[in-house]
C-alpha cells in the first residue's frame, strides 16, 4: 500500500507533494510548518512594511506546527501516539531550542511515550518560518 494524504485541515502544501504518504503500516510526514491552514499566515510573525521579518515567535509557531502534525495525522487515520520519529528543524538553534523544548515536553509529558527526536540548526527555510517538523509515524492494522 503506498496512498498520498492531502488534510483539508491543515495549510497546503508549499509545493508538489503530499501533506503525508502511507507505505504499509508506516506514514510519512512532509515537512510540516506553522502556517494557519484558513489564512495561509505564519504564526507569531511581525513584519516590517518591506514585507521583510521583524520578529517572530518560536512558541507560538510550535504550537502551530504541532496542531498542523495532528491535523495531518487525523487526516492519515493516525493519533498523536503514533508518532515513533521527529525531526525538528530550527533556524535558530542557540535563540530557539529552550523554548521549543519546553513546549515539547508539554505535548509530550511522559519521556518513556514520546517519539524519538532529532533537532537540527539551519540556516533558512522555503518561507519564512523558524520551524519545521518532519515525522514518521507506525500506524495499526
Amino acid at each position: 500500500m503506498n496512498d498520498a494524504v492531502h488534510a483539508t485541515a491543515a495549510p497546503k502544501a508549499v509545493g508538489s507533494y503530499p501533506h503525508a504518504r502511507r507505505v504499509g503500516n508506516l506514514l510519512f510526514l512532509s515537512g510540516i510548518g506553522p502556517r494557519d491552514p484558513a489564512t495561509n499566515a505564519i504564526a507569531g510573525n511581525e513584519y516590517f512594511a518591506d514585507g521583510r521579518v521583524r520578529r517572530y515567535d518560536i512558541e507560538a509557531q510550535a504550537r502551530a506546527v504541532f496542531a498542523n502534525v495532528r491535523a495531518v495525522l487525523e487526516a492519515s487515520g493516525a493519533r498523536w501516539e503514533d508518532l515513533a520519529d521527529v525531526t525538528v528543524y530550527l533556524t535558530d538553534m542557540a535563540r530557539d531550542f529552550k523554548a521549543y523544548n519546553a513546549i515539547w515536553a508539554e505535548f509530550f509529558p511522559d519521556p518513556a511515550g514520546a517519539p524519538c527526536r532529532t533537532t537540527l540548526g539551519i540556516t533558512a527555510l522555503p518561507t519564512p518560518i523558524a520551524i519545521e517538523l518532519k515525522c514518521i509515524a507506525v500506524l495499526g492494522d
